[in-house]
């Protein structure tokens, strides 16, 4: 797995993607790029990039889909969506460059949603959903 290693909100999730996986080695495009001349450093500063042992090449939110077959805990679906929906891969796309264009943005929420420590995270999201729909609930009774 090759991703950017100036991006703080990458390097969390790195970690804990190493936590969940087995077999996968990770590296920054600033250490590896030059050891793939094929390909183009612009598209390594534009998204990750998984590449298996035969060679193939995983780009974008399909690099992360593809690692999830590593994982300890295999997910096999996502990367299958990924290849046969063409709305899913729309989706995909959309959500990545979102994410990717917005990075200082996605930390907070991450530190928000999880904690800071990406080896001891935290279910935080759990608060944030009980705040929701507290909040929804109130309103319905409101208006009723």
């Amino acid at each position: 797995m090759i991703w950017d290693g100036n991006c703080g909100f990458c390097a969390y999730w790195i970690q804990v993607w190493e936590r969940k996986s087995s077999g996968i080695t990770f590296k920054t495009y600033q250490e590896v790029a030059n050891q793939f001349p094929e390909i183009p450093l612009k598209e390594f500063k534009k998204a990750s990039r998984f590449i298996e042992p035969n060679g193939q090449i995983f780009s974008g939110p399909d690099s992360a889909y593809r690692s999830f077959f590593h994982f300890k805990r295999p997910l096999k679906f996502p990367h299958r969506w990924y290849q046969k929906s063409r709305s899913f891969r729309w989706m995909s796309d959309h959500a990545y460059n979102f994410m990717a264009k917005n990075r200082p943005a996605m930390m907070k929420i991450t530190h928000a949603f999880w904690g800071k420590n990406p080896k001891q995270q935290k279910p935080y999201y759990l608060i944030w959903l009980a705040l929701i729909f507290g909040i929804c609930f109130i309103g319905i009774s409101i208006l009723f």
